[in-house]
């Protein structure tokens, strides 16, 4: 039996995820958390295999919580379920410790697939993106501008663009306002950008924020 953890903050996502996966004889649902928080509880309280989780919920970053799954969790496989375009969050989340990224445009039956994949001990990816993946191994992709961004950068892109302002990012990472400024102004060196309106306006022409 595949025992399958349901994380995203929406009740109504969270009821279709665990209505799809109950309908396959080896899969049971043992818990659902609306947090990364609650997710991490939940982990540490019941046995899972595969956690499908949504990296955009409240509370820490998705991609944070991921680094932590992988460090205090390693026999639990974690499978992506992002409304973020594969090209743009996938190959982060990966690198970040999921074993599998797949959109909410997918259909039931490759998010059962990709359950069962990862369970496996495999990475799943759609094929779109491996050729996206074999693309940029080949050197035939430049990739976009953020892609030279670390990890943490990243981050605070999504969260400048948001709205937020340094010292609400600074307590949401917990780092210093100095710590968040300085990754502001790496950022904004690194994208060519000189304002946040800038930034914003090329995170949402990326799809980088909702």
């Amino acid at each position: 039996m595949i025992r399958i953890a349901v994380a995203d903050d929406h009740a109504v996502v969270r009821s279709g995820l665990k209505q799809i996966l109950s309908e396959e004889s080896d899969f049971t649902v043992t818990g659902e958390a609306r947090s990364a928080e609650e997710l991490l509880n939940l982990l540490s309280n019941r046995p899972v295999d595969v956690a499908v989780v949504d990296i955009s919920m409240p509370g820490r970053s998705g991609l944070d919580v991921l680094a932590d799954i992988a460090r205090r969790y390693p026999l639990v496989r974690v499978l992506v379920l992002s409304m973020h375009p594969e090209d743009q969050f996938a190959t982060r989340a990966l690198k970040a410790g999921a074993a599998g990224y797949l959109t909410k445009e997918s259909a039931p039956e490759e998010l059962v697939r990709a359950v069962r994949k990862v369970y496996s001990g495999r990475k799943y990816v759609s094929s779109h993106l491996a050729e996206s993946l074999a693309e940029k191994v080949a050197g035939s992709d430049q990739g976009s501008l953020h892609a030279s961004l670390s990890e943490r950068e990243f981050e605070v892109l999504r969260y400048l663009a948001e709205g937020m302002t340094v010292g609400m990012i600074a307590t949401r990472l917990s780092l210093n306002v100095k710590t968040v400024s300085t990754y502001k102004s790496r950022l904004l060196g690194k994208l060519g950008m000189k304002s946040i309106a800038e930034l914003t306006r090329y995170a949402v022409e990326q799809k980088l924020i909702e």
